[in-house]
C-alpha cells in the first residue's frame, strides 16, 4: 500500500509479517524497551488490550503480530504521534485489529471505561526530574520525562481498565522498583513477574519487565536475567529471537 510519508518521516521494517512503521527520528523512535515489553507481554486469544502512552503504536503493531488478541488499542496524547500510528495501521492493513485513539492517560477510565480490557501494557515516561528540559513540550521530553502524567497517573488508571484477574505489563528502570510496587500494591496489582535486563553479563540491569494482576494473590516470580550483548555489536541469541531476526 501507498503510503504519503510526511517532512522528516521514514518507514522502519519490523520483521513480523511484513509489518513497518512510521517513525520521524527528529521526534521520537521507538527503542529497544517497547520490542522487550512486546516479547514479555502474555496476550491470550480473544483478549482486548490497551496500550498507555502508545506513542507511534509500536506495542499494538507487534502484539497484533504475535498474540492471537482480538483486538488492541493505543493511546496517546501527542497529536503527531497519534497521525503517525494511524497511518502506520492503514499501511499495514489493521484497521480491524488496531485503534489509535488520542487521549489523556490520567483521564483514560474515563474515557474507555472500568474493567474494559484483559490487558494493559504501558511503556511510560521514565524520568521524574524537569530540570535540564530546555523544552518541556518537545515530542522527546514528554516521552522520557513525567511531564504530562506520573507513574502513580499510569498505575491508577490501568488497575481502573483492566478487568478482574486482568494482567498488567510495564518495562521501567530498576531504580523506581520500590515506588513501582508500592504504587501496584495501592491500586490493587499484584505484582506476579519480573525480569531484569542487562546491557551486559557483568553489568548491573538498566531494565525492569514487570507483570501485574488486577487482584492476584501475594507471589512474585524472578524469572533469568535478559542479556542483551554478548559483546559490543552483537546480540544475545534471546534478543534476535525477540526481534525476530
Amino acid at each position: 500500500m501507498e503510503i504519503a510519508l510526511l517532512e522528516g518521516e521514514r518507514l522502519d521494517e519490523l520483521q513480523r509479517n511484513g509489518y513497518s512503521i512510521i517513525q520521524n527520528p527528529r521526534k521520537f523512535c521507538f527503542g529497544m524497551d517497547a520490542v522487550l515489553l512486546s516479547g514479555f507481554a502474555r496476550v491470550k486469544e480473544g483478549e482486548r488490550v490497551m496500550d498507555l502512552g502508545t506513542g507511534t503504536g509500536i506495542i499494538p503493531i507487534l502484539l497484533e503480530a504475535k498474540t492471537e488478541g482480538e483486538h488492541f488499542t493505543g493511546l496517546e496524547i501527542q497529536a503527531e504521534s497519534v497521525d503517525m500510528a494511524r497511518r502506520s495501521v492503514r499501511y499495514n492493513r489493521l484497521e480491524d485489529k488496531i485503534s489509535i485513539e488520542m487521549g489523556d492517560i490520567k483521564d483514560a477510565s474515563a474515557q474507555f471505561g472500568a474493567s474494559s480490557f484483559h490487558v494493559v501494557t504501558t511503556n511510560p515516561p521514565y524520568m521524574t526530574e524537569h530540570h535540564g528540559l530546555s523544552n518541556p513540550n518537545d515530542a522527546k521530553a514528554i516521552a522520557r520525562h513525567e511531564i504530562l502524567c506520573s507513574l502513580e497517573d499510569v498505575i491508577r488508571e490501568s488497575a481502573r481498565l483492566l478487568k478482574p484477574q486482568g494482567r498488567f505489563y510495564m518495562v521501567h528502570r530498576p531504580f523506581r522498583l520500590a515506588e513501582i510496587f508500592i504504587l501496584m500494591h495501592q491500586y490493587g496489582i499484584e505484582p506476579k513477574r519480573m525480569k531484569l535486563v542487562h546491557p551486559y553479563v557483568d553489568r548491573e540491569p538498566n531494565m525492569v519487565l514487570l507483570e501485574g494482576l488486577r487482584g492476584g494473590r501475594p507471589r512474585i516470580t524472578v524469572e533469568k536475567p535478559l542479556i542483551v550483548y554478548q559483546e559490543p555489536g552483537v546480540y544475545a541469541d534471546e534478543i534476535y529471537d525477540i526481534y525476530g531476526y
